[in-house]
């Protein structure tokens, strides 16, 4: 397996990571800004990025922007806003060809960072603030996509299920922020929340492809043009627990079939020794089609249309998802909790530990086929200040034993039994 080293430096206290390489035949860049998530920026925070992509001061109609993207040989440019443990994530992504397969005589990487730098630090004003026409219109589009949340009733109940696990902690917060929000936001008030955020906000841009350091690092001088003071690190929170009662929160909706959901505190993240166990406990558990949740709550029992559990290692926390007939939730209750017991007892099979050190092995090998993803992975070690790499934590996984596992689920702990059902009944 390719030994991946990227090589970092710092400026304008701006973190940069480049890894250069021959294995891809365009250039992948990052831009990731964080900010710990909070009632009074997670909205606007979610809202700048749709505003930025509007346009720049070099090309102020929508247009224009993504008309260039074509002329950089149909470069892809997209970003995402998500949270890691209790901050709120920002990142700008962009895919350009190497400038060795096209006929260009100008280098696509510098065009490529210009291009994000640009679309970063010198968005289009009018009068010394955002555009009020794209400030409108992006507020619409947060609306509709937190509205179409409800709809999709599996989202709905997965982000139910942590709002009241967490009712307490930033955690709580959806990335896109808070309907209640938008109406006070206004093109001066997000533009100076703007401001505050890039010269406040950790930043790490990261570069995959066929480069050097020294090339990054004196087109990012010229390209991001953003007035920074100091340092700024990440903070790593974990949910830890406390022995107490489960919370039961049944919500009614109109719905057809009911949706279970539970979250549990496994006291482990990213940064802990313990996190190649916590990979395999939820695999074990929910993770894979040959799971516990799956195999015995939906196969052999016949209780669910479909039933796993995700786990977010910078937060420590991991949740089932079930989809259940409603007059099934006793039943589904039960036989879930067992499963959470036989992990307990270590009452795990040679074949469940084989398969699913199989699985995570091989989505950490296939990861390495992917630029962003060898980013993304990187960026884990920024977020929780452990570094890790793609062979130890395979060679980790692979070590983990039955009794490790068990030892884990003894530190488990139910925290929530979350169950959107339908209006009608008891």
């Amino acid at each position: 397996m390719k030994h991946i080293q990227f090589e970092r430096s710092s400026w304008n206290h701006i973190r940069l990571h480049v890894l250069p390489t021959d294995q891809f035949k365009t250039f992948a860049i990052s831009v990731y800004i964080g900010r710990p998530l909070s009632e009074e920026t997670v909205t606007s925070t979610a809202l700048t990025p749709f505003v930025l992509r509007r346009g720049t001061e070099n090309r102020p109609v929508t247009k224009q922007f993504r008309e260039y993207l074509d002329d950089l040989y149909g470069a892809g440019f997209g970003f995402d806003i998500y949270k890691r443990g209790d901050y709120q994530i920002v990142q700008l992504r962009m895919d350009i060809i190497n400038d060795k397969y096209v006929s260009s005589n100008e280098s696509l990487l510098k065009k490529g960072l210009e291009f994000v730098g640009e679309t970063l630090s010198r968005p289009v004003l009018e009068e010394g603030r955002f555009r009020q026409k794209y400030v409108d219109a992006e507020k619409a589009t947060i609306q509709k996509k937190l509205e179409a949340i409800i709809n999709d009733k599996i989202r709905y109940a997965a982000e139910r299920c942590i709002e009241e696990m967490c009712k307490h902690e930033p955690y709580r917060l959806h990335p896109l922020g808070r309907i209640e929000d938008l109406a006070s936001i206004t093109a001066d008030s997000l533009y100076h929340q703007y401001k505050e955020w890039l010269q406040n906000a950790p930043i790490d841009i990261y570069v995959v492809g066929q480069t050097t350091l020294e090339e990054v690092e004196a087109i990012v001088k010229s390209a991001f043009t953003i007035e920074r003071e100091e340092d700024k690190e990440y903070k790593p929170s974990v949910s830890s627990s406390s022995a107490k009662e489960v919370q039961t929160v049944v919500e009614r909706l109109d719905v057809n079939q009911g949706k279970l959901n539970m979250g549990l505190r496994t006291n482990i993240s990213y940064s802990d020794e313990k996190y190649p166990i916590a990979l395999m406990y939820n695999g074990v558990l929910g993770g894979y089609p040959h799971s516990k949740l799956f195999i015995n709550v939906r196969e052999k029992a016949s209780l669910a249309y479909y039933a796993s559990s995700r786990f977010d290692g910078h937060k420590g926390i991991l949740t089932l998802q079930s989809g259940i007939e409603i007059q099934n939730y006793e039943k589904a209750v039960s036989i879930i909790r067992q499963q959470l017991e036989a992990m307990e007892r270590g009452e795990i099979t040679d074949t469940e530990m084989s398969q699913t050190k199989a699985m995570i092995s091989n989505q950490l090998r296939e990861m390495q086929d992917s630029a962003f993803e060898l980013i993304s992975f990187d960026f884990n070690a920024i977020l929780s200040g452990k570094e890790r790499s793609v062979p130890a934590l395979i060679e980790a996984v692979q070590q983990v034993d039955v009794a490790a596992i068990a030892q884990a689920a003894k530190q488990v702990q139910l925290d929530t039994i979350y169950f959107l059902r339908d209006q009608k009944g008891e």
